[in-house]
């Protein structure tokens, strides 16, 4: 009997939470959640349905004018362009998004162990990011493409390799703020466990840092991900991705400028929205600094 009112409760309370997080949104950051999410649901619904059409088809000639059947016309084999955005959306950010899990994960670990501990710990743990930290991100990237073969893989390791470094920084100072503080402390003092500590001392209170880090990780993230795709060291052929339709689209952009300009404009577009989500976290979280892994 229990049960049912305080899963009603839960719901209630998540739904306020909602609304009252939407009302302190200023404009803009609305206005980039609502893009974002238009462009994040219009692709699964795309993907799953197949509403956009076959992504292999032939549906005309080469480089045809927009048509019903080809709302953003057709490519050099004359399959329509619109699936393939659709694919090549998914595609990145299904990449981007693993990344920045992972990277997320290991940095959060890593920068916990760092701040918690200090000394030898913190050192081990620093010196391998600034390792990582020393490469160009690009050249990092392309190494290791070269090393372990182009395709998603090594688009996921290259993200990760790239974005941990900052990461693990960031979370290792706000670890060591935390750690100061009374309350954890007096948990030590009073012998909790660490894992305890870890788990219901500080990562409470470093959770909006991390949420910052990893919004602003997954605008690096999509941008690697093109970037080696377009330079022909990520996503490869039949499967597409921004940057893979980039490429093929700057080969013939006289003959359908489309094929180069509707990918690019959309990599450019969920990039900016996540940066401005990114900032809009970073007032509510860190009003008093200005931390950006870019």
């Amino acid at each position: 009997m229990t049960v049912a009112p305080t899963a009603t409760y839960r719901v209630r309370a998540a739904g306020a939470a909602t609304r009252g997080a939407w009302r302190n949104m200023d404009g803009l950051m609305r206005l980039a959640v609502i893009v974002l999410a238009v462009i994040v649901l219009a692709t699964i619904l795309a993907t799953l349905t197949g509403l956009a059409g076959s992504t292999s088809a032939t549906v005309g000639g080469r480089f045809e004018a927009p048509s019903v059947v080809a709302p953003l016309g057709t490519d050099n084999l004359g399959r329509s362009l619109l699936p393939r955005i659709f694919e090549g959306i998914a595609t990145t950010l299904v990449v981007s998004l693993i990344a920045v899990v992972c990277s997320a994960i290991l940095s959060t670990v890593m920068g916990m162990l760092a701040g918690y501990y200090g000394g030898g710990a913190s050192e081990v743990v620093m010196r391998v990011v600034d390792v990582l930290y020393a490469f160009p991100a690009l050249v990092l990237a392309i190494l290791v493409s070269a090393l372990i073969g182009p395709g998603r893989p090594a688009a996921i390791i290259s993200i990760i390799a790239i974005t941990i470094p900052l990461m693990t920084r960031v979370v290792r100072i706000a670890t060591r703020a935390v750690a100061e503080r009374d309350f954890v402390v007096s948990a030590r003092i009073s012998g909790v466990r660490t894992p305890v500590i870890f788990v219901r001392r500080l990562l409470p209170n470093i959770a909006g840092t991390v949420a910052v880090q990893a919004s602003y990780a997954l605008s690096v993230a999509i941008l690697v991900e093109g970037g080696l795709s377009f330079l022909g060291f990520g996503v490869q052929v039949p499967e597409a991705s921004l940057g893979l339709l980039i490429q093929q689209g700057m080969l013939y952009m006289t003959l359908a400028p489309q094929l180069l300009i509707v990918p690019g404009v959309i990599l450019v577009v969920s990039i900016l929205c996540i940066n401005i989500i990114g900032d809009g976290l970073r007032d509510r979280f860190e009003p008093r600094e200005t931390r950006s892994l870019t």
